[in-house]
């Protein structure tokens, strides 16, 4: 796997607290590494300083190579005074022919919503949306923030089979914070937990098994199933 960033020894203060210390992490071309944590633990802060919108109070950010990143927000608030389609929504975020455009609606599954209000999309089909944004761009990094909050389960289900297929098209880099423990860690090769610092990581299974994961997520861990995926991505 080539490496496309390396992460050391980020900090980051904000009103004389530490909101992140001592961050050291790489990100590898065709992996999937997932940022899990609670409330507070300074997860999209972390995502902002991958983005360059966050500024550091110490460490360094390396990039090996020059690459595009696509970003998947939380949510996005639009005014709903304003009509607007997803088609319509979709070209705001640059220069897009129409044939690429509904190449990217059928390759996350919403190709028949093009003329359909943006004010009108489930949660689930909202997300879609900021992931097809993302995608036609083509990016090495795909950097999402919670993407599965506000889909019910069986949604998330199928948002993360998505995230993992978009990972084997593109052979890039993904990198998402996320609380969904038990779906998210069927669809991940790398797992980091933060609390402010990174506790520990690892691939889901040796993460499962370490104590800090135990003493931040305990509670979570029961019917937990971890899916084993086995991938030779080229570089």
């Amino acid at each position: 796997m080539s490496i496309l960033v390396k992460l050391t020894g980020i900090q980051v203060r904000l009103g004389g607290n530490d909101i992140l210390d001592d961050i050291t992490l790489t990100i590898k071309k065709g992996e999937i590494t997932t940022l899990i944590g609670p409330n507070g633990a300074g997860k999209s802060t972390l995502l902002k300083v991958l983005l360059g919108l966050q500024p550091l109070y110490s460490g360094t950010i390396k990039k090996y190579r020059k690459f595009h990143i696509g970003y998947v927000p939380q949510k996005i608030n639009l005014n709903y005074l304003l009509p607007l389609s997803v088609k319509r929504f979709l070209k705001l975020s640059g220069k897009v022919n129409n044939l690429e455009l509904r190449k990217t609606l059928k390759l996350v599954g919403i190709e028949n919503l093009s003329e359909n209000s943006m004010h009108q999309l489930s949660g689930g089909e909202n997300q879609r949306i900021l992931i097809a944004r993302a995608l036609l761009k083509r990016p090495d990094l795909l950097v999402l923030d919670e993407p599965a909050q506000g889909v019910d389960v069986q949604g998330q289900r199928e948002l993360y089979k998505l995230i993992d297929k978009i990972r084997q098209l593109f052979s890039c880099a993904v990198f998402m914070a996320s609380h969904d423990l038990h779906l998210v860690m069927e669809k991940t090769d790398n797992v980091i937990c933060l609390q402010r610092r990174i506790c520990c990581a690892g691939s889901p299974e040796s993460i499962k098994k370490h104590p800090k994961y135990a003493a931040l997520f305990g509670q979570y861990q029961l019917g937990l199933s971890l899916y084993k995926h086995h991938h030779n991505h080229s570089d």
